[in-house]
């Protein structure tokens, strides 16, 4: 939405916005319990028992299997990062999503929940990079493994050269090897086994975009509809002020 279709932007009395304003609350308390269910309905999902002797993740402590990424806790939210072998820097996506995590941090742990980032980039690009950005989240190493593959976020060069990968559960072209997504883990604390509880793609990683639904509430909402594409205008924190040209990333598959 531009400035011009801003400044032709119906003006009401503040009767008249008042009731219309109650109109759209019916339907705000609509989406809240719509959301309410379907979070019910996530939850009830049945799990898968997580092979947890078939990857190795590799950390600034060593080397860990995913029971071990825990930190103490039953539950674990995985970022799949695309960060990829070799690369200059992460997603820039990605990183969006990432810069909300500190801030999140406490509080998950508040409700037994920890977190951590994964990537098939080796450790220590991941490194430098988290350090470019100062994010204090843990951040693990998939490389040499399978497990970004067998999660869908990672493509094989047979894979992108089919024109088509699997990809949020379909078949559909998608312009890099590496894929955002969110995953969510289970430990049992009795036995310690661990269950692969849920993932989102494409879309659902908004979930870790809290400046998305901030700006939704702004009078020119994203203002992304005369962009390239969605998210084109989102940079690594610390390049805004130098940006030009459109983000490579296209992550709002």
């Amino acid at each position: 939405m531009n400035a011009p279709m801003l400044l032709q932007h119906p003006v009401a009395s503040r009767d008249a916005w008042l009731a219309q304003r109650l109109q759209l609350l019916a339907r705000e308390k609509e989406l809240t319990r719509l959301q309410d269910q379907v979070a019910r309905e996530r939850r009830a999902l049945p799990w898968v028992r997580f092979d947890d002797a078939a990857y190795v993740f590799h950390t600034p402590q060593g080397p860990r299997a995913l029971s071990e990424l825990f930190d103490g806790r039953s539950q674990l939210l995985v970022q799949h990062f695309m960060l990829g072998p070799g690369w200059e820097e992460g997603c820039k996506s990605c990183s969006f999503m990432a810069d909300h995590v500190d801030a999140m941090r406490p509080h998950l742990a508040q409700r037994d929940v920890s977190f951590i980032a994964i990537s098939r980039a080796p450790l220590a690009e991941i490194e430098r990079f988290r350090q470019r950005m100062g994010w204090k989240f843990r951040w693990a190493s998939s490389a040499g493994g399978t497990f970004n593959f067998d999660f869908g976020v990672s493509f094989t060069p047979q894979d992108m050269g089919s024109g088509e990968v699997d990809y949020n559960y379909r078949k559909q072209p998608f312009p890099h090897e590496e894929a955002p997504g969110v995953s969510a883990f289970w430990r049992d604390p009795a036995s310690g086994e661990v269950y692969h509880c849920y993932s989102t793609y494409g879309r659902g990683v908004e979930v870790m975009m809290g400046t998305y639904p901030m700006l939704d509430l702004a009078p020119k909402g994203r203002d992304e509809e005369s962009l390239p594409y969605t998210m084109s205008w989102v940079r690594h924190h610390d390049r805004y002020e130098a940006a030009t040209g459109a983000s490579a990333c296209g992550c709002g598959a």
